[in-house]
């Protein structure tokens, strides 16, 4: 009895604890989320707090501790810290996580505390954990009997199922390793849509060989140029069994990275089945298995071998792991690929996740997806749009990649759009609010904001466009002290600079004029009262000393403008040589001043004798008998260029003292009048 009394009291002391210690912990992020967050209010408000001091040197480890406070006011300075940059401060630099995404961040904190506990309790409560989320998981994107491999590496769980599948088709390969491949070389089939170097990638990690992957091109007649070429696939599949090899695993696509574009999964769900090919499925339209209407070809994705999901970006959840759902039967294989994990602490990855669904619940889940779609038009056919800039010019393609993709992301940020390049169109604009939509905060009036900036951003480039060619014509005009720069990267109406002739100049000292004279242009053409940008451009080209001119409208007079500049161009470099002209005539008169104020000194030196010259004699000698000096001064006369004689000026001033002196008998100041003279 006493022994069941001790045990009850020593679970409830530890229960106790683990309360406390719970709480503790939600405190610490509620304070570490208020001082990080209070960042942004003190940017808005334009006040800041105590600067806590840190550099980007790294500096010896102090002697004394630091409390929490300190340390999280360090890492908010660190992340805030614009002063090294020189940068002004600016507003959202953190996302707003949300109540959801501190739920995430929470989760992290406590993977940290639970990793800490008994090893049983541990095991118990990181297999409840493993359990809900992959159940959760499969219900709501209708993956029935899968199981679920997180990882944080969104490639890896791909990875993960290339080793599976080796291990079943090749049943020696536990034993022997990669000298049984050497038999039945593997084959990887990925579409020419897939992200950039996902392939590469898992020849690396896995040990293959490169000639183990095998790149399907797109349809070129029919359906999307942005769909995996069924027929061309089965060429491809029999082909390579013919030739001695095992075609392993294809990787199909649900939404193409760059266009959204799904490929065909039902016809390639038979042809896996036809030649036992692991079918992967991975992309964005995969979110839209959580709706309630689904389209038929993303339903086909439910029946791959295996699919990667990224909830967290999808939700807009911080460093949230992503999901890898699968369906195998031997557990032992699972194991050996690493999809299952091996030690309860590696379970913990979904503990964040876990949270995070449970707080949304599965209608706050499907809630923002839908919202997500309903920001395109017609969500059900694809929730990504990508729209360019048409225009049969050779510069249409910088002016889209920067005007339309940079300008609209930088005039409606929270739209979320950004710019891509795909084979066959080009530079497009992409539009993907199921990435982007939960982390910005995107809602239906930033899309009609988006819609207006882009019929205003149009038809400036239109006209731009347009006017290229007339700006080019009119520039050659001006040659050869204004000369055309061709940089098709810049998205405006051309770069110009302007060139005087440099007779006689060496290479160096022609490069310094050119700076000092564009730089002097650039800075009268921004002062111009005009809606034009011009700038230096340095960013976008190599050439130096350029002025480039920004997007105009249709009504801008192009020969009136490209003759403002020569004009401005030929008058700094007209100031330029009469400053060096002044500047020549002046050190002239200052050496000839030199040269008569060194005769006068040598005939003072014969008319008084060396007896004079003598500080003390000298002294005596000029109280006794005093010596009117011969020694004029000098004045340099700035209009004429000469160099007079102060005898004149300083004779007409004492005249005009007396008469001053005659006319106020009773003034009690002694100060002549008289103005400052140039003496030299």
């Amino acid at each position: 009895m006493l022994s069941a009394e001790c045990s009850d009291a020593s679970s409830h002391t530890s229960s106790m604890m683990v309360d406390s210690t719970l709480t503790q912990v939600g405190k610490n992020l509620n304070e570490a989320m208020r001082i990080l967050g209070d960042g942004q209010g003190e940017l808005e408000s334009g006040t800041r707090r105590q600067h806590f001091g840190s550099t980007g040197i790294p500096g010896p480890l102090q002697g004394d501790g630091q409390d929490v406070s300190t340390l999280l006011h360090l890492v908010h300075n660190l992340i805030n810290d614009e002063e090294e940059d020189g940068e002004k401060p600016t507003l959202h630099r953190l996302l707003n996580v949300g109540e959801q995404g501190h739920m995430a961040l929470l989760g992290h904190s406590l993977a940290a505390y639970i990793s800490v506990l008994d090893r049983e309790r541990l095991r118990k409560l990181t297999t409840r954990i493993l359990s809900d989320t992959t159940m959760w998981l499969c219900r709501l994107f209708r993956y029935e009997n899968g199981s679920a491999c997180f990882h944080d590496d969104d490639r890896d769980g791909l990875v993960k199922v290339c080793r599976l599948v080796i291990n079943a088709r090749y049943q020696e390969y536990a034993s022997e390793g990669y000298t049984v491949l050497s038999s039945k070389q593997p084959i990887i089939y990925q579409s020419a849509s897939c992200r950039p170097g996902l392939a590469q990638h898992l020849c690396t990690q896995l040990g293959l060989p490169l000639s183990s992957l095998c790149t399907v091109p797109c349809n070129t007649v029919f359906g999307s140029q942005h769909q995996m070429d069924v027929a061309l696939l089965e060429k491809l599949i029999k082909e390579d069994k013919e030739a001695g090899k095992l075609p392993l695993l294809l990787i199909a696509n649900a939404g193409t990275p760059g266009a959204g574009h799904t490929d065909k999964l039902g016809r390639l769900r038979d042809l896996c089945d036809q030649y036992s090919l692991w079918l992967h499925v991975e992309g964005v339209n995969l979110a839209t298995l959580a709706l309630g209407e689904v389209t038929s070809a993303i339903m086909a994705a439910t029946r791959s071998d295996s699919m990667t999901l990224t909830p967290g970006q999808w939700l807009g959840l911080p460093a949230v792991t992503a999901v890898t759902l699968y369906r195998h039967e031997d557990p032992a294989l699972s194991l050996a690929a690493g999809l299952t994990p091996s030690q309860p602490v590696d379970k913990l990855r979904a503990l964040p996740l876990w949270l995070s669904l449970q707080h949304l619940g599965h209608s706050g889940v499907v809630q923002k997806f839908r919202h997500a779609t309903s920001l395109v038009e017609d969500e059900l056919k694809s929730p990504v749009v990508l729209f360019k800039f048409s225009q049969e010019m050779s510069a249409g393609e910088g002016l889209t990649l920067w005007t339309l993709g940079e300008q609209l992301a930088q005039l409606v940020p929270t739209s979320g759009v950004d710019v891509v390049e795909l084979e066959e169109e080009g530079t497009c604009v992409r539009f993907s609010p199921l990435v982007t939509a939960a982390v910005l905060g995107t809602q239906q009036e930033d899309v009609e904001d988006l819609v207006v900036k882009l019929m205003e951003v149009v038809p400036v480039m239109d006209s731009t466009l347009c006017l290229i060619q007339d700006f080019r014509e009119q520039t050659h005009r001006h040659s050869p002290s204004l000369r055309y720069i061709e940089e098709h990267s810049w998205p405006g109406l051309g770069a110009v600079r302007y060139e005087p002739q440099a007779d006689g100049m060496d290479e160096i000292r022609r490069k310094q004029e050119l700076e000092k004279i564009n730089t002097e242009l650039l800075k009268k053409l921004q002062e111009l009262d005009t809606d034009i940008i011009f700038s230096s451009g340095s960013e976008f080209g190599r050439e130096e000393d350029c002025i480039f001119v920004g997007m105009v409208t249709e009504d801008v007079d192009v020969c009136e403008l490209v003759d403002t500049i020569a004009a401005l161009g030929r008058d700094i470099v007209e100031s330029g040589r009469l400053l060096e002209n002044m500047t020549e005539v002046v050190r002239k008169g200052i050496l000839e001043a030199e040269l008569q104020l060194q005769k006068a000194n040598e005939e003072k030196l014969i008319e008084e004798g060396m007896l004079r010259q003598l500080p003390l004699v000298g002294s005596v000698l000029n109280w006794f008998s005093p010596v009117q000096s011969s020694i004029k001064g000098r004045t340099f006369n700035l209009a004429a260029g000469s160099l007079d004689s102060t005898e004149v000026t300083y004779s007409t001033k004492a005249q005009a003292g007396k008469l001053s002196l005659q006319d106020a008998p009773t003034s009690s100041s002694k100060r002549l009048p008289g103005s400052i003279t140039h003496l030299v």
